[in-house]
């Protein structure tokens, strides 16, 4: 910042919204536009419309000049997260234009860089930070329309005629209503739900919507219906092709609050805002006189976090929290009317979430597993949480540029779904076949026969799009066939080269997998080496799912020792047991408290908590880092929802335990 304390602000993007922004930092007490960057820097009228500012020849140049300390990210939808990352990795602080980004994935990353770096990130809903937005909240929580029951809010417009031209119409620009305009109904029924409670927002238990999707693909005009657990419902719509009153009603008990164009407030640059309640006959209006311009609000907001040192909005502006909790309910309406944009799938996400070609990296250590011939990372990924491709892509890149390439998919896993995504996400980056481990899985239960593995692997490898696996394992077994059936199936699809390293049991017990081992060495066939056990520093003590095998106790750990076998740990952390989830006075988790409580395991959770204290780390970090350190091959097998949860689990890879700590964590001597 200046001499005088005046955060000096970029603006990358000349559009409508970076004018209206450029008015708001003019009129401001902390702010200074400094420059505006646009890849057009002849375009007539730039100088006119950001007078003061210099104009700079491209968003890299806009993000290394040292004098700039915020930016304001302007450009259409699809470059937000672009641009704030890049512009966070340049050390500036970020004000991004609504929405954040496409998705709740994709936002959440951009606050993930943000903490990391430590500036500040924000979403601008401009609304949120005017004082009759807070005069609104006062007035709900006062109980003057009674018990607050139905809110009803609308933005939407109409264009006139389809336009091919706009980015309105523009499915590769992520045109349509619900994320131009419908995150501002949405992010006001929120507010008032949570003012409800006295708290800052709540999100929705059920999301249900509707649209009209026209000849480009985008929503025309969408509704959405928001049920709260308080009992509250929200209805909400937007339109691009339909022109709606756009008035917020709040209904209660005992009357009804009714503000036209509540995002306007009271204009552009000041003015009277009206808020009406209505009681039956009786209609009082509060009129809220306010002479600074609207975005100046949301300026001098960012302003005030700069200097306090804080990475994001006080209420009522949008936190991070706040931010991601209503794009998930944006993701919710989108999913629920079908709506995907190109740019979203893999044929047209082929970059990392920055723009860049995807390429291995070499921070993950890598290790020699007994059978497979390539390196493999010390930490397998498993995906099968994401909703699509778009969503699971961020984590993947992320996880194999950071040296991650052994990867965890399974037959059953989202009906197929995971194997798809996997598969064009490979050859979407066009990665090397040799350069990642991939790990297949079949014959689950129901259909746990040697005959269906051939049947299945047809189309695991299809989905996949390679023609072999590195790994493979039958995911259940089934004690009332002979093992022999199956090491004879899996052999033969190992002679067919469809497996090119090791086989082995998912949630095999010992004695079917030394049965296993004993019959294709004398049989001549190929001998299974792998297993894909939970193993844990916390022992499971009652199967997760049906047929679930742990491989925790003394007596594994000393087969797994004496034979090499590597584990594929599934479950390495204790599904949330080494967090502030569990606790001997936390009940609430029903898994939790049927799979991992034992005073067994809360003294080695004790163990790892005193230890981690130590380290400096987190007792998840700790229990990590048992895993690793056995004297036999273990590959845990995570899956971290987040960007911020993969970075944070990889984390625990420095971590060097020895003999004596891992003694005392399992026994306390």
């Amino acid at each position: 910042m200046t001499a005088e304390n005046h955060v000096r602000w970029g603006i990358i993007g000349p559009g409508t919204i970076a004018r209206a922004f450029a008015e708001g930092i003019a009129h401001s007490q902390t702010g200074r536009l400094a420059a505006i960057a646009t890849r057009n820097p002849d375009k007539p009228g730039l100088s006119e419309a950001f007078p003061g500012a210099k104009v700079v020849a491209g968003y890299d140049a806009l993000l290394r000049d040292p004098e700039i300390d915020a930016v304001y990210i302007a450009v259409p939808h699809v470059g937000h997260a672009e641009w704030a990352i890049k512009a966070i990795r340049a050390g500036k602080h970020v004000l991004v234009e609504k929405p954040m980004a496409l998705s709740a994935f994709d936002a959440d990353v951009i606050f993930h860089e943000a903490k990391k770096a430590g500036v500040f990130a924000g979403e601008g809903y401009m609304y949120r930070l005017h004082p009759q937005t807070a005069k609104l909240v006062e007035l709900v929580k006062s109980g003057v329309v009674g018990d607050v029951r139905i809110i009803r809010s609308s933005f939407g417009f109409n264009m006139g005629s389809f336009k091919p031209e706009h980015r309105l119409f523009n499915g590769d620009m992520a045109g349509g209503g619900i994320l131009d305009v419908g995150g501002y109904p949405v992010s006001m029924a929120r507010l008032i739900a949570g003012a409800v409670e006295g708290r800052d927002f709540v999100e929705p238990k059920t999301v249900a919507g509707a649209a009209h999707l026209g000849q480009s693909g985008v929503d025309e005009w969408a509704s959405a219906v928001l049920k709260f657990e308080n009992g509250i419902v929200a209805e909400v719509s937007c339109s691009i092709m339909a022109q709606q009153d756009n008035t917020l009603r709040i209904i209660g008990s005992k009357g009804r609050i009714e503000v036209k164009d509540f995002w306007f407030a009271s204009g552009r640059h000041g003015g009277a805002g009206r808020i009406e309640i209505i009681k039956g006959d009786e209609r009082e209006t509060i009129e809220l006189e306010e002479k600074r311009y609207l975005y100046s609000f949301e300026v001098d907001a960012v302003g005030e976090a700069i200097r306090g040192g804080r990475g994001e909005f006080s209420w009522p502006g949008m936190t991070a929290a706040d931010s991601l909790g209503n794009l998930r309910v944006l993701d919710q309406w989108r999913a629920s009317v079908g709506l995907e944009y190109a740019v979203e799938t893999a044929a047209r996400r082929s970059t990392n979430i920055t723009g860049g070609k995807v390429r291995l990296g070499s921070g993950i250590p890598k290790r020699q597993i007994p059978g497979v011939a390539k390196e493999a990372s010390a930490i397998s990924l498993g995906f099968e949480f994401f909703p699509n491709f778009a969503a699971a892509s961020l984590t993947m890149d992320a996880f194999y540029e950071a040296g991650g390439n052994v990867f965890d998919t399974a037959y059953v896993y989202g009906a197929g779904k995971t194997e798809k995504i996997f598969g064009d996400w490979h050859t979407s980056r066009q990665v090397p076949r040799e350069e990642f481990v991939l790990i297949g899985k079949g014959a689950h239960s129901p259909l746990c026969y040697p005959d269906v593995i051939a049947r299945q692997l047809d189309q695991s490898l299809d989905r996949l799009k390679t023609d072999y696996v590195d790994v493979y394992f039958m995911h259940r077994d089934n004690p009332d066939i002979p093992v022999g059936e199956f090491v004879d199936a899996m052999d033969a699809e190992v002679r067919r080269g469809r497996i090119r390293g090791i086989f082995g049991g998912s949630n095999w017990s010992r004695e079917r997998m030394d049965a296993a081992i004993t019959y294709a060495r004398k049989n001549g066939k190929t001998v299974p080496g792998a297993l894909s056990n939970n193993f844990s520093l916390a022992e499971m003590l009652d199967p997760i799912w049906a047929g679930c095998v742990a491989a925790s106790d003394d007596d594994w750990k000393a087969w797994l020792t004496e034979k090499q076998m590597p584990n594929f740990a599934w479950s390495s952390q204790g599904r949330g047991f080494f967090t502030d989830r569990a606790g001997r006075d936390k009940q609430d988790d029903e898994e939790l408290v049927r799979v991992w409580y034992s005073e067994r395991n809360f003294e080695r959770r004790d163990r790892a908590i005193e230890l981690a204290g130590k380290l400096g780390r987190h007792p998840i970090h700790v229990a990590l880092a048992y895993v690793i350190a056995q004297p036999f091959p273990v590959i845990p097998l995570i899956g971290p929802r987040t960007v911020g949860e993969l970075e944070d689990s990889l984390s625990a890879l420095d971590i060097r335990l020895s003999p004596e700590q891992i003694r005392w964590l399992e026994n306390g001597s």
